[in-house]
């Protein structure tokens, strides 16, 4: 048999949508969440592979701004909604689906690429990094005291129809994105995401809900939660699931993490994806108490090596040749000096002697700041040419904020 790679039609949409899904355990979706899809399809950037009239592979992109150490939002491709049907795995559908987008990236200009993986092993041999972590916490608010700042008491917080605030929302979030690393700057019509609430998915679950925050009139903060309520003989003790927290300033993040501890009839608080250094655990007198666990989100591919690293800035001074492999995409192959600062850098090709030896994956586990590259030379991932250069290259691709991906795609 043969098959056949081709940018999806609009007429194809639905039978590529089920593949989709199917390859994804057959889950039937909601009628909500396919008009998003459909909405947010960007059929350009979508692939699907053919045996025949079978679809028997998806993937697709969604261009999004990337914020990287130091503010800039750089241009990516969102890699998403890629299926390899069981019948044609090993086949090398996958593979061609990831040359082909990889090419078109490049061809836009792009120079990152990144996903979210639900097989994570999958990606790196096609030059992902793991680049960011989440945070879940699940909060016992019987035993912890609500978090407190001098000057909470100021802001106001009025409940509002999370559809009705969606402008008000979009507007804090739109600030916070230059703010720290991963954080994705989207299209009109992302901003739905947030606010979905299909009820065959609220596992037990009230409505959603939303919280404004605001500070002399000005809002400056927001929460989304539902409450699952539960009892046993001893009385209520119901879980706060909150969906988003963003705040622009720390004493705004403080009473909206107060209002949420404080609602009656619950005993805890849930979050599933906060920052690595989110004030939360400091705010609360006991750390254990917020049940810590932690997973990889973003992961991050340099397409083309020079622009991506000169994107960003440099937490101190770093001088270094870097000898990078990339067999997926030979043009990143080679050595590369990179010269830069807190107020810039440059990237370019260089004959010079390599100091340091890694691949292109962990060039895109060090680009946002969350991953040391003296960690990663510990796992053998990256090599030391010349004595000294690796620690001095690992603080300067530091980030003050931890990288973060608030939501997925």
């Amino acid at each position: 048999m043969t098959t056949e790679l081709r940018v999806l039609r609009d007429e194809e949409w639905a039978v590529w949508s089920d593949r989709l899904d199917l390859a994804f355990g057959g889950l039937v979706q909601s009628s909500e969440k396919l008009a998003i899809r459909r909405d947010l399809t960007e059929f350009d950037r979508s692939l699907g592979v053919w045996d025949g009239p079978a679809c028997v592979g998806t993937a697709g992109a969604f261009s999004f701004g990337l914020t990287v150490p130091g503010g800039a939002e750089v241009p990516v491709a969102g890699v998403t909604m890629v299926s390899v049907q069981p019948t044609h795995r090993r086949r090398g559908v996958l593979r061609a689906m990831m040359r082909h987008q990889l090419a078109d990236v490049r061809e836009r200009g792009e120079p990152l690429a990144v996903l979210t993986a639900s097989e994570p092993a999958i990606y790196g041999r096609f030059g992902y990094g793991v680049a960011a972590l989440d945070m879940r916490m699940t909060v016992d608010t019987v035993r912890l005291a609500a978090p407190e700042l001098p000057g909470v008491d100021g802001v106001r917080l009025r409940a509002a129809d999370p559809v009705a605030a969606l402008a008000e929302c979009e507007s804090v979030y739109a600030r916070l994105v230059p703010t720290r690393p991963g954080r994705l700057a989207r299209r009109p019509g992302w901003e739905r995401i947030g606010v979905l609430d299909v009820p065959a998915d609220r596992d037990g679950a009230g409505v959603l809900q939303c919280v404004l925050a605001e500070v002399d009139g000005e809002v400056r903060g927001y929460a989304r939660f539902a409450v699952k309520p539960e009892w046993d003989a001893a009385g209520p003790h119901g879980t706060v699931r909150v969906r988003q927290v963003e705040a622009l300033d720390p004493v705004v993040y403080a009473a909206l993490w107060r209002f949420l501890f404080g609602i009656d009839l619950t005993s805890s608080v849930t979050v599933a994806s906060r920052p690595v250094d989110d004030a939360l655990p400091h705010l609360v007198a006991d750390m254990r108490r917020c049940g810590i666990g932690l997973r990889e989100s973003l992961f991050v591919r340099p397409v083309e090596v020079g622009a991506a690293l000169a994107a960003r800035t440099y937490r101190t001074p770093v001088d270094v040749v870097l000898q990078v492999a990339d067999e997926f995409c030979p043009w990143n192959e080679g050595r590369w000096r990179l010269s830069g600062d807190a107020a810039g850098a440059t990237c370019a090709r260089t004959s010079e002697p390599a100091e340091l030896a890694l691949s292109v994956r962990e060039v895109g586990s060090a680009l946002l700041g969350g991953f040391p590259l003296t960690s990663l030379a510990a796992a053998g991932r990256v090599r030391e040419l010349r004595p000294g250069a690796l620690a001095a290259a690992s603080v300067a691709f530091g980030s003050d904020a931890a990288p973060w991906l608030p939501h997925g795609f």
